[in-house]
């Protein structure tokens, strides 16, 4: 505990040395480099009550982020680190361990083409429960894949995920693009108590411009996802069709869906079978309010638990902000997130789906230029009809966090 105080305290002499750095220097020249650095630090204590398969548990976090983009239009550069130390203070029941993520992309823009390449590695000590994509008393993480990696909330399970990305583009004319993606992604448990995942995605996309408000797409893609330690392989093809709408400053939408086949090398355990997949968004921004709502469904290879090989998975998130003046902003979130057993085979497997349900309302009031102080509420649900491991989250939880962060003004950098 000694440690922990001690780091907390070096941080923050740290953040008011840069602090007195920062404010007179914000454009650095002389540098071989020119960009935008910016940081923050923070701190958050989260009391856990009304059980679940948590229990009454009380933890600390001590966060931190570092951000830097440079200024080059034809090769953008975007690095972002994220991570911290989560114990338990008040009960040895709540989560703790280090928790990290790092972001590095690079990109090649012509006049007609453009490459970006990116690579993603985190390490998580438990299931993301805040918003699917956080952790808990901080919330999502820069960097972090929108869908979760694993999607059945679970306790003490330490995974890695690492995936690296390639895209490219290639304009065909004004109103017309030509696309490719691909992507090599690894879930791996270092305790060995989660389904470990290789994964490999490649296929391309046309969209068509067909007018100031209006876009339409077609996307192909493949995957084929792995297990370490079993022979066991399974394949998709999906085919998705786009709709884009700008309906005004504010309101933009996009919807995609198409047919999805299911393969596996075992048909005996997953047959081939067809679904559909979807995914949908909606923004809206004014000038002190903004929204989203997000919809997703697909079969995918897991759920991260060792009893599943191939899941459907289908997941709504809506967001609201409201900043009320220059100092206080509001913000309320609700996700929903379904899985369930693809069409099995002749061999037994455990039958059912997992739901779960996120609520959460929060609030963040400025202190000065530098320093802002947050209190947020969460309460979490998760049942099953299936045969899940004993660290499942099972039954209602809620949170309660209080927080104080540092964020200084970014520094930029002109060579």
């Amino acid at each position: 505990m000694k440690t922990h105080y001690a780091l907390l305290a070096l941080l923050i002499t740290a953040g008011t040395t840069a602090r007195a750095q920062v404010v007179p220097a914000a454009n650095v020249p002389g540098l071989p480099l020119s960009g935008t650095l910016s940081y923050n630090l923070g701190y958050t204590q989260t009391v856990y009550f009304d059980g679940g398969s948590q229990g009454p548990a009380q933890t600390a976090v001590l966060s931190g982020e570092a951000a830097y983009t440079n200024s080059s239009n034809a090769h953008p550069f975007r690095l972002m680190y994220s991570g911290g130390d989560m114990w338990s203070i008040a009960s040895s029941a709540g989560e703790s361990g280090v928790f990290q993520n790092l972001l590095v992309s690079q990109g090649f823009i012509g006049p007609k083409q453009g490459l970006t390449l990116s690579e993603n590695v985190s390490y998580m000590p438990e299931a993301p429960m805040t918003g699917f994509s956080g952790i808990p008393g901080v919330g999502t993480l820069p960097g972090l894949p929108v869908q979760p990696t694993l999607s059945i909330l679970t306790q003490n399970t330490p995974s890695v995920f690492d995936s690296t990305n390639v895209v490219y583009t290639y304009r065909l004319d004004r109103a017309t693009s030509l696309s490719g993606n691909g992507s090599y992604q690894i879930l791996r448990f270092p305790d060995g108590n989660g389904l470990e995942m290789d994964s490999w995605m490649a296929g391309p996309q046309i969209t068509r411009q067909l007018n100031a408000h209006n876009s339409i797409s077609a996307q192909y893609t493949y995957s084929l996802i792995s297990y370490p330690g079993s022979t066991f392989t399974m394949d998709t093809h999906t085919t998705m069709f786009g709709f884009q709408r700008t309906w005004s400053r504010r309101l933009q939408t996009n919807i995609s869906g198409g047919p999805q086949w299911i393969q596996s090398s075992d048909s005996a355990v997953i047959p081939s079978s067809t679904n559909l997949a979807v995914n949908a968004t909606a923004t809206y921004k004014a000038n002190s309010t903004s929204a989203s709502l997000s919809y997703f469904r697909a079969a995918t290879g897991g759920a991260g638990v060792e009893t599943q090989f191939g899941v459907e998975e289908s997941s709504a998130i809506a967001n609201l902000t409201r900043q009320f003046n220059r100092n206080l902003s509001m913000n309320a979130t609700f996700s929903y997130m379904r899985t369930g057993e693809l069409q099995l085979g002749t061999v037994a497997q455990p039958t059912g789906a997992t739901n779960a349900e996120l609520g959460g309302v929060g609030a963040t009031q400025r202190l000065g230029r530098y320093i802002t102080v947050n209190a947020t509420y969460t309460a979490i649900e998760q049942s099953t009809s299936a045969i899940l491991p004993a660290n499942a989250i099972n039954g209602f939880s809620q949170m309660i966090s209080f927080g104080v962060a540092y964020a200084p003004r970014p520094m930029h950098f002109k060579k």
